[in-house]
């Protein structure tokens, strides 16, 4: 294992050293022939050999701050712990990156400057989002998915929430969705941004007492938060990872709404048939049977949602493939329109 360059005296090593000793292969210790780099918001991930580090970038939002060392050790230390709960062969450690005689090291040895998630490496090609585009994707291994996330959700108490705080979490949501969605200066298609969000409005209005049941029923737990193809990995046994770590309220979820966001995103995919199978599935092992209109709701509200966190990436400085959002996002809008003429579906299961 070889350390970075020795920073200058008195100088803290920033974001671009960090990420430049976390490139070379020879700072591992277990000496991976080349490190791939890839960037998300939060992260910047380094897949080296069979393991994989994420390191938090230290940036401040209004629903996280990894600003400092200390919040990031604990943000980590936080990742760790949650997603050992679906994937614990996959989490492996909060790994101290260190300042040794002004080198970063990955040593015993130094002054600990930042924190990394260490992971076991997962296949790509096993992750639902490649099966899907593989078309190699069976009934059978949504089955498995689904008593993977059964007998994760099963002993989850419920979660600490009012049906006044369920109902005001989307209220809140739906205000910063139809901000950005209505915002002139991104030009996104403004008569079709109306009537979804009209519609959202009125589903919302009309389930209020269905999620207040649910929440009166027990049915909200701390589940995943960020339940996504790419998440989901098609092992003999399936491992979920990437969890969302970093806000205990956006993780308290109905799991039908989870399984909605999942099967949503598999419908982006082309794979329509996916959300009937997990609905289905969900609903025997569970011994639970949300009416129609609730999954509606969920299902509109990932859908908006989704467009939301598209536009988003066009107030970046620098915007990453800017081609992408706007149809992305109008696809979502195409989505969302279509929930109530799914239901009918949905119920039917697969």
């Amino acid at each position: 294992m070889q350390a970075a360059p020795p920073s200058p005296p008195g100088t803290e090593p920033d974001l671009a050293d960090k990420v430049r000793f976390l490139s070379d292969p020879r700072s591992y210790r277990h000496a991976p022939e080349t490190v791939e780099i890839r960037e998300t918001h939060m992260s910047m991930v380094f897949l080296a050999g069979s393991l994989v580090y994420k390191l938090k970038k230290p940036v401040s939002y209004a629903v996280l701050d990894y600003s400092t060392v200390e919040l990031r050790h604990e943000a980590v230390e936080e990742e760790v712990l949650l997603n050992r709960r679906l994937s614990p062969e996959v989490y492996l450690s909060a790994l101290p990156l260190r300042l040794d005689d002004g080198r970063l090291s990955l040593g015993p040895r130094g002054r600990i400057v930042d924190w990394l998630v260490e992971m076991r490496r997962l296949p790509d090609s096993e992750t639902l989002s490649a099966r899907l585009a593989a078309g190699t994707v069976a009934r059978e291994d949504i089955r498995r998915v689904v008593d993977r996330l059964a007998e994760f959700y099963r002993p989850l108490p419920p979660a600490a929430l009012t049906a006044e705080d369920y109902l005001a979490r989307y209220e809140t949501e739906h205000r910063k969705t139809a901000e950005v969605l209505s915002d002139p200066q991104l030009g996104f298609d403004g008569a079709r941004v109306g009537s979804a969000l009209t519609d959202f409005e009125k589903a919302l209005e009309s389930v209020r007492p269905l999620l207040a049941r649910r929440i009166r029923e027990g049915r909200v737990v701390e589940g995943h938060g960020d339940l996504r193809p790419e998440h989901v990995f098609l092992c003999e046994h399936p491992l979920i990872i990437d969890c969302l770590e970093f806000s205990l309220d956006l993780r308290s979820v109905d799991p039908f709404d989870e399984i909605t966001f999942l099967g949503f995103e598999c419908a982006q995919a082309g794979a329509d048939w996916v959300f009937p199978a997990l609905r289905q599935d969900l609903s025997n092992a569970l011994s639970d049977d949300p009416p129609a209109p609730v999954l509606a709701f969920y299902w509109r509200y990932r859908a908006l949602l989704r467009a939301r966190l598209a536009l988003l990436h066009l107030y970046e400085p620098v915007v990453r493939t800017p081609w992408k959002w706007r149809p992305l996002a109008a696809s979502c809008l195409d989505l969302a329109a279509e929930a109530d003429a799914r239901v009918a579906t949905w119920q039917g299961g697969a």
